[in-house]
């Protein structure tokens, strides 16, 4: 199993609108994506500032390219992301999951 690590960052008077926009359209993109296991949405805020981490889980990286694309260590981003992100992380990171 691989877990697929992304991060991001909004202003803090978006926390729960960035929520609510992964809740409602990454995260059922995700879990449409054949080879897709589990995830985990982590969130908080800091100060003025709100940071986003998103932990996917998948059978192998076959399968994060079917979702991701041939890049599969470039970050996925979705056209509504520029009304929320600070900036665009261009990567993600992939850790083989050994032991749960």
């Amino acid at each position: 199993m691989i877990a697929r690590i992304w991060h991001g960052r909004v202003k803090a008077d978006d926390f729960d609108s960035y929520s609510t926009f992964m809740k409602n359209r990454a995260i059922p993109d995700y879990q449409k994506t054949d080879g897709f296991i589990k995830l985990s949405f982590l969130r908080r805020l800091d100060g003025d500032v709100a940071h986003f981490t998103l932990i996917t889980y998948w059978k192998n990286l076959e399968v994060i390219k079917n979702f991701a694309g041939e890049d599969f260590e470039k970050a996925k981003y979705y056209p509504e992301d520029k009304n929320f992100l600070l900036e665009f992380e261009e990567s993600v990171i992939h850790y083989e999951v050994f032991s749960e």
